[in-house]
This record gives C-alpha cells, structure tokens and sequence, in this order.
C-alpha cells in the first residue's frame, strides 16, 4: 500500500480529485492541517464525486503528528527544487509521497527532513514553474503503481 500526503492542501477540487485517486488506486490519502477548506466543502465533494466514501483518508493537526502517526515509513518528497526525476526512484510498497500546498509547495522545515536521494522532481519546459497538484500527485502515484505492479489494479 502506498501513503499519499498533501501538506496543507488549499484548493478543495485538488484534494476531492485525490481523493477520487485514492479510491482507485487503493493508496491512503493523508491530509496535514491546517486545509485551506472544510472537508464539508462543496467543491470538494463536487470534485471527489461519491468517491470519498470509498477513499481511506486520515487527517493529521500537523506535520509533527503526521510523524508520530507513521514513524518510519521511506518518504519522497516532490519538488520543483529537487535535482532527481521521480522516473529514477525505485518505489515500494508502504513509501509515502508527499506534496505540499498549491502556492508554497513543501516548507523548508519538512524539506530538510528528507534525505537529497528521496526528493524528487516532475520534468517541466524551461521557465515553467509548477504543475497543478492533483495532476502532479497523479503522476506520482501512478508511477509508483506501476513500479509495484498494480496490485489489486484490472
């Protein structure tokens, strides 16, 4: 099983579509507090479709409790910083992929914990600064699916 996180996540059709993703996929969707929205959110149930229902999604009040909460689990961290390509990771099951918010990314206080081999960059053209979350986070995940085999996965 794979661990989706998103770090304080601001837009609530980003987390519903991840939420839709987590249900597809059979990967645990992690959200770290504080959100940018309710999870009562309209957008949010409108993106996630009737899919949260059969989403394994946990909450965390911070990123310290999110740690107490899954110890010792291999974390790569995505980042438009990061010198490696997430093609060059070799995933496996019960790894964490972790994305921060829309407009911040990942702080530098949780970037610092993960080793420099466990961060890991989306190829973008020249001068562009970001993908949109949900598609970044979809990529990832699929990646490490297919690395996996696809499980359950038809």
């Amino acid at each position: 099983m794979l661990h989706l996180v998103l770090h304080q996540p601001e837009i609530p059709p980003n987390t519903g579509n991840l939420m839709r993703l987590a249900a597809n996929t059979g990967v645990t969707l992690h959200l770290v507090h504080p959100l940018g929205f309710y999870l009562r959110d309209k957008d949010l149930q409108r993106a996630g479709l009737d899919y949260h229902e059969y989403a394994e999604v946990k909450e965390h009040v911070d990123w310290a409790a999110f740690r107490v909460a899954m110890p010792s689990p291999r974390i790569w961290a995505f980042t438009t910083k990061a010198e490696r390509l997430y093609t060059d990771a070799a995933f496996a099951g019960g790894d964490v992929l972790l994305f921060g918010s829309e407009t911040r990314g990942l702080p530098a206080a949780v970037i610092d914990t993960i080793p420099t081999a466990q961060r890991l960059r989306l190829p973008m053209q020249p001068g562009s600064r970001s993908l949109n979350l949900a598609n970044a986070a979809s990529i990832a995940v699929y990646e490490a699916w297919r690395q996996l085999g696809f499980g359950n996965g038809s």
